[in-house]
This record gives C-alpha cells, structure tokens and sequence, in this order.
C-alpha cells in the first residue's frame, strides 16, 4: 500500500497495517530539526500528505509586515508563522466597500501551480487542497474580531451578506481545481476557545452554518473529501459538521476534548487528525512521557478513522528531544515499510 492508500483506508474506517501521520511545526521549530538533521527535514518526516494552497501566499511589505492575497496586512514581528492582523479592511459595516480579487488571479495562480507535477515520491501521497482563513477567520481578518463579534447582533444583514460574498469566492476558486487529481480540500477555520465556540452555537448555526453547507456540498458533490481545522473546544459541533459532509477533523486537541471517547463514539462517521499534546506534554512533558502519549494515539488508529499528529504545529519551546521522539515512533511501527 502506498501512503496515499493507507490515509485513504483510515478515513473509510477501515483497518489500517500502522497508523497514518503528517506533521507540522513552526518556523522556531523547524530550524531546531534543519539543524539537528543538517538540512531539510521534509525525507526525515516520512509524511503522508501533499498539500496545495488555495490562494497565493503573503507578500512582504516591508521589515515583518506582509500583506496576504485579500489584501490583509500581517504583523509578523512576534508571531512569524502567521502574524497579527494590523489595520481593518472594512471599518464600516458595508459588504460593496470592498472588491474581491479578480477570480483570474487564481485561475493564473492554480495553472502554474499544477504545472509544478509531483516527483514520483509525492505522487504517493495523499494530495489536498488547502483553504486557509475561510469564512469566519476571513470575515473577522477583514473587519476586525470585535466589529465582526458585534454585527452579528446589531448588523446581521451585513454579517449575513459578507460570510456569503466569501463563501461565492471560495467556490468559485475551487472551481478551477475541483475536477484535478486531488482527494480532499482541507478548509482553516478556527471557532474554538479553550472552553466552547467563540461565537457561542446559535450563531455559528445560523450564520456559519449555512455557507458550510454550501461549500461542503460543492466539494462533496465533486466526489472529494472535507477536512476542517478548527482550534479549541468545538465538539458540540461534531453531530452538525458530520450531517453537513464532515469527513476529518483536526487538530484534535487533548486539551480541551477526551481524544479517545470522541474517536470511539465518532468511529464510522468521522475521522481525527491530531491528538498529541501540545500544550503539555510536548512543551513540558520528558521523552518517556511523548512516547507513552504517541504510543496510545497511535494503537487507536489501527482502527482507523485517525492520522496522527501533535494537536497543532509543533512549537519552538518544544524540546529537540521530544520531537525526535514522535518521529522516531511513528517512523518505527511495525507495519510501516520504508
């Protein structure tokens, strides 16, 4: 079985010969590994996914700000992986103040980007396409958390009106690859805290809801899979996301939800993608800790529905020793052939 065939069997639920990874880290903790290794890391991590990005990335403005493909400028002075979001878009709660980038743009950017064939080794892989910030993080990035916290309550329309304009684009985006050689479109969308959603459940099922449905049913209706990322505690949700064409959940955070109860009561219905501390036990947790956390993460995936991973991209305040220490356990199950 290659790679590809093994994430494939685990997201049907069906038995697998070891237990599917793709991991990923920060900036800080990347250079931690490039320098252990002596160079790039991407052969030492063995990962199981390929992944393409929808949209075109950021581009430098200048020293740490960079300005992203909807024209949302990043501070990324302390926080280097992603940045915070410096300005506002759209100060007024008016959805015609602000034009969309021409779809063309994309088209361009998908063309020369599927040019770029994978080396036969990533042809292996189990291929996504990946949609970052895409409907409540992108809405929110464009006219601010808090405004967009109040217009949900005092300019519903408006918030309506904007959630759907970006919910039109990214179809229309995904439309120019949606019929490529691809098995799944993982969607970024964080509508968590440490305790309950962000924007409580009522408003996540009447405004958040809707355009799910619509963006999931485009993808599922082109016969590939939907994965969403979504940090925090989102559980409540579970039910709902499965009913709207949910296949794979992540990051799966031990933190805030019980990893093995939700993966044996969710068996058959939906998959998980993470589950590996990395809020304790990576950061402060010794060597025997990580394996013992890995090793158990792992045995539960046998089963399938489940790709292991730390529960979000590793941080550089994670020890060398305890990175290695996942990788060498993945790497090192029985039934994983080199």
């Amino acid at each position: 079985m290659t790679k590809r065939d093994v994430v494939s069997a685990a997201l049907d639920g069906e038995k697998v010969p070891y237990t599917p990874w793709h991991v990923g880290f920060t900036f800080e903790a990347w250079k931690k590994l490039e320098h252990y290794f002596g160079g790039d890391i991407s052969a030492e991590l063995e990962n199981h996914f390929h992944s393409w990005p929808v949209y075109p990335g950021k581009k430098a403005e200048g020293k740490d700000l960079c300005t992203d493909f909807f024209g949302v400028a990043w501070d990324c002075s302390e926080d280097k992986d992603i940045g915070v979001v410096s300005g506002c878009l759209l100060p007024e709660p008016d959805v015609n103040a602000y034009t969309f980038p021409s779809i063309d743009i994309v088209k361009r950017y998908h063309e020369e980007t599927l040019k770029q064939k994978p080396c036969s080794s990533e042809k292996e892989l189990y291929r996504i396409f990946a949609l970052g910030f895409s409907l409540f993080e992108r809405a929110w990035t464009m006219r601010g958390m808090e405004n967009l916290l109040m217009d949900f309550i005092i300019n519903p329309q408006f918030a309506r009106a904007l959630l759907r304009r970006i919910t039109d684009y990214n179809i229309a985006a995904l439309a120019n690859v949606i019929d490529e050689d691809f098995e799944a479109v993982q969607f970024g969308d964080d509508w968590g805290q440490q305790h309950g959603l962000i924007m409580g459940p009522d408003i996540w099922h009447e405004f958040i809801a809707p355009e799910l449905k619509r963006i999931y049913g485009f993808v599922k209706g082109h016969g590939k899979r939907v994965i969403i990322h979504s940090c925090g505690d989102v559980q409540e949700l579970f039910d709902d996301l499965i009913e709207l064409g949910l296949d794979c959940f992540n990051p799966f955070q031990p933190e805030v939800m019980d990893v093995h109860a939700l993966h044996g009561k969710y068996r058959g219905k939906l998959s998980f993608w993470g589950g590996l501390s990395t809020q304790q036990t990576l950061p402060y947790g010794s060597v025997e800790d990580v394996e013992k956390e890995t090793g158990s993460l792992l045995k539960m995936g046998l089963s399938g529905n489940y790709i292991f991973s730390p529960a979000h991209a590793v941080g550089g305040d994670v020890p060398l020793e305890n990175m290695l220490a996942f990788i060498n356990a993945v790497k090192s199950q029985p039934g994983f052939a080199r």
